[in-house]
């Protein structure tokens, strides 16, 4: 087949592990279309410029994806990868989400010097992590754990985590990032969904680009099929709870056959309550969708927004 554009502008953040994912996509690309030219070119978010702020605090939602978004739209890039976890679930104006290739694993990962699990950190350890989500839950599993803000890229976290003078005990990552670095050797736990229900999307990436047809056409070899619908009704039942991806709220899908199954998850910021919603769905892209909205609605059922309000004030 004969590429539709002769050359493509990838945009990406600039730490490792987002040039990895550039990397990678370039790689998908050029197998999709052989003699396609694919740069990259590394630019600056809000997220990567402030660092010395809890996530929530500075926006939250679009920190890491805004400037690629402006640079698509003025055409300086034709192409963003994102950690699709990354990506707010409202549209964005002119932009499309042109592929999701096959997502690597969901699980996160907890990273202890002293090489310890969930169980046997020790009482009122210290866990370092930038997600609501992810310490709302580990303080239902363990509520006599504290939590620490932790920014940075994976290297840098991972390096404050092993410091013997370091504030942390433990870290907790995204499983995918250290597989894909290549240090997944300094994994100490994968944490198990029934304790860590991952954010929606997690481990996938998102290619965003202009909402053009020559656009959606390059990308079209790139998607894949389960994953795309699985993320679709993780993200639906994000955007039906009216979150972002500064809140804790968990959800993990999964393509069997032709069926849909979705988990949702709801935490109290300080772990005191759970709601933990399930069901079973037909996979299509409308299904997937139906699916996540009605997980939402079984969510409020049990009073999910209470905790979102509790989050909020």
């Amino acid at each position: 087949m004969t590429s539709p554009m002769a050359a493509v502008r990838i945009g990406t953040r600039g730490s490792a592990l987002a040039l990895w994912q550039a990397q990678h996509v370039r790689e998908l690309l050029l197998r999709a279309w052989p003699g396609l030219t694919v740069g990259i070119e590394i630019l600056k978010t809000q997220g990567d410029a402030t660092l010395d702020t809890p996530l929530p605090q500075i926006g939250g939602k679009g920190v890491f994806t805004a400037e690629l978004e402006a640079a698509l739209r003025s055409g300086a890039i034709d192409l963003a990868v994102h950690s699709l976890k990354d990506l707010p679930t409202d549209e964005s104006k002119g932009l499309t989400i042109g592929a999701i290739p096959k997502r690597a694993n969901p699980h996160d990962a907890l990273v202890s010097r002293g090489s310890h699990t969930l169980e046997t950190l020790p009482a009122h350890a210290s866990v370092g992590t930038s997600s609501r989500r992810r310490a709302a839950q580990l303080l239902v599993a363990r509520p006599d754990l504290r939590m620490l803000d932790i920014r940075g890229n994976v290297d840098t976290r991972l390096r404050k985590a092993m410091a013997a003078d370091g504030p942390y005990d433990a870290i907790v990552l995204a499983l995918a990032g250290l597989d894909r670095l290549g240090r997944g050797d300094e994994i100490s736990q994968q944490l198990p969904l029934e304790t860590m229900l991952p954010a929606p999307g997690q481990g996938a990436l998102a290619v965003q680009c202009r909402d053009d047809k020559t656009s959606r056409y390059l990308l079209a070899p790139l998607a894949h099929r389960g994953t795309t619908l699985a993320v679709t009704a993780e993200r639906a039942f994000l955007a039906a709870l009216g979150g972002g991806c500064a809140v804790p709220v968990a959800a993990y899908a999964e393509v069997r056959l032709r069926r849909l199954t979705l988990r949702g998850r709801v935490t109290a910021p300080d772990g005191s309550r759970q709601v933990d919603v399930s069901l079973e769905g037909v996979a299509s892209a409308k299904g997937a969708r139906a699916l996540g909205q009605q997980l939402a609605t079984m969510a409020l059922a049990q009073h999910a927004d209470e905790l979102l309000e509790a989050e909020d004030r």
